[in-house]
């Protein structure tokens, strides 16, 4: 009967002690579902219409999820040009309902691809008539769906695994494109070996902030990374997911192809591909290629820094009000003639167009402030992952970055719905393309900063002995 009795303490010890043991670990899953859209769909991005007209690689949502002890947080990145306010709660409550993950720890954001479909609702810009814009309507409502079915396979696809994390360095693939020129004016692509151009207006953010999850016997699940950089290579009227798709093929070459990349854009909000000082062309999938190559290179060769990150789960949010830019009565109906009337795509109607639409956009919320969510999530006291709501200019991004407690923190912009550019204030007296198309007042950028700052310090506070 002791010798019994002895067993059957034994076998709880056991089972409690892997309990415990297992409580302890993160579980960790990624998947990816398809959302290539159907051909003919308007590709977004510009102030024209392009219908598709090809499929070069498909579009994905990539999903992976993180749990630890009593929270499980999901990051999803698209291969679209932005996310939709609606379409990320929609996602949210399905997810919720689904798989139990509370919405305010669903993390939605944007690769920015210009060469992915429109999306519907919300902006004149994106309204599309006939045939295609049934299309725009249609894709657009499948995509909550679409985005919540990846992260219920990625919950589904949860094992005990391990984090790690390195930053690598790389300055020859991103430029700031606002320039000072010798008028004193401060130009937006101005072209290649332009002789007017004097120097920069902004910096870049060269920094290639990566975090790779595997399992315990260390299969590859998934590898993060993130980076500061338009994405607007390829052009054309394929369907692409642009740079992506070579650093996700690059990185299947070390990792094997059960391994899910997740490429996330930084604060890229004034930074693109093109060097002005090279005159050599840079469009084109061959360019894209060359960018994801160089990217997959620079993670690889940081691949021996990485560093086992272990810790708690956290997760807030805030929402911020934004104020609107002043307009005027008279600017409401130049706008609407403007719309109607440009045809030319010459550089001064296009800057019109880009006004008129910014314009009746601002207009039509009646003096309702923006409404848009801040929202942070950690692993331990050395990651974190910041969600901004719109096209960030690069300098607020190293803002965040230096003031934030945690010493490798990533921007997912685009995330949770989209405003469009959110200039800092130096750039709003200087003006052009970014600055005339923001729907945000001066000084908006900066209070977003301000919140995240706040948030993160109060997580890194209390995980403090």
């Amino acid at each position: 009967m002791i010798s019994i009795q002895k067993t059957f303490l034994a076998a709880c010890i056991l089972i409690l002690g892997l309990m415990t043991s297992t409580a302890d670990v993160l579980h960790v899953g990624a998947a990816i579902v398809k959302i290539t859209p159907p051909l003919g769909i308007p590709l977004a991005g510009y102030y024209h219409e392009r219908g598709s007209d090809g499929v070069h690689d498909d579009l994905f949502a990539r999903a992976l999820v993180l749990e630890k002890d009593d929270i499980t947080l999901a990051m999803v990145s698209l291969d679209l040009i932005t996310t939709k306010r609606p379409f990320v709660e929609e996602a949210r409550k399905i997810i919720e309902s689904e798989t139990g993950i509370k919405g305010e720890h669903v993390m939605i954001s944007a690769t920015h691809a210009h060469t992915g479909p429109i999306l519907g609702g919300g902006r004149t810009r994106d309204e599309v008539e006939g045939e295609m814009g049934q299309l725009v309507k249609e894709y657009t409502r499948s995509l909550p769906g679409k985005i919540a079915q990846a992260v219920n396979i990625a919950a589904k696809n949860k094992v005990p695994g391990q984090t790690m994390a390195a930053v690598g360095f790389q300055d020859s693939i991103a430029f700031n494109r606002r320039f000072h020129m010798k008028d004193g004016s401060v130009g937006w692509n101005p072209g290649k070996l332009n002789p007017n151009i004097v120097k920069a207006a902004g910096p870049i953010d060269p920094e290639v902030p990566f975090v790779y999850f595997r399992t315990m016997d260390q299969t590859p699940v998934a590898t993060y990374v993130n980076y500061s950089v338009h994405l607007d290579n390829v052009g054309g009227l394929e369907i692409s997911a642009d740079l992506p798709f070579s650093l996700s093929e690059s990185l299947k070459q070390f990792l094997g192809h059960e391994a899910i990349t997740l490429y996330v854009s930084g604060a890229a909000g004034d930074v693109n591909h093109i060097d002005v000082h090279w005159n050599q062309s840079q469009k084109g999938h061959q360019n894209a290629a060359r960018m994801g190559m160089v990217l997959a290179g620079e993670i690889l060769g940081h691949w021996p820094q990485l560093q086992k990150v272990e810790g708690p789960l956290n997760a807030r949010s805030e929402f911020v009000t934004l104020p609107l830019p002043r307009i005027s009565p008279e600017e409401v109906e130049t706008s609407k003639k403007v719309i109607t009337t440009t045809q030319d795509n010459t550089r001064a109607n296009f800057m019109k167009l880009v006004q008129a639409h910014k314009v009746l956009d601002v207009d039509a919320r009646k003096g309702q402030p923006l409404e848009v969510e801040v929202q942070v999530f950690t692993l331990g006291t050395e990651l974190a992952w910041v969600a901004l709501p719109g096209e960030v200019f690069v300098q607020l991004g190293l803002d965040l970055k230096l003031d934030s407690p945690f010493p490798q923190t990533m921007i997912a912009e685009l995330a949770n719905g989209s405003i469009g550019y959110i200039p800092n204030v130096r750039a709003y007296p200087q003006g052009n393309y970014e600055v005339v198309s923001a729907r945000c007042a001066v000084g908006s950028g900066e209070k977003l900063i301000q919140t995240a700052v706040q948030l993160l310090k109060q997580i890194y506070t209390e995980m403090s002995p």
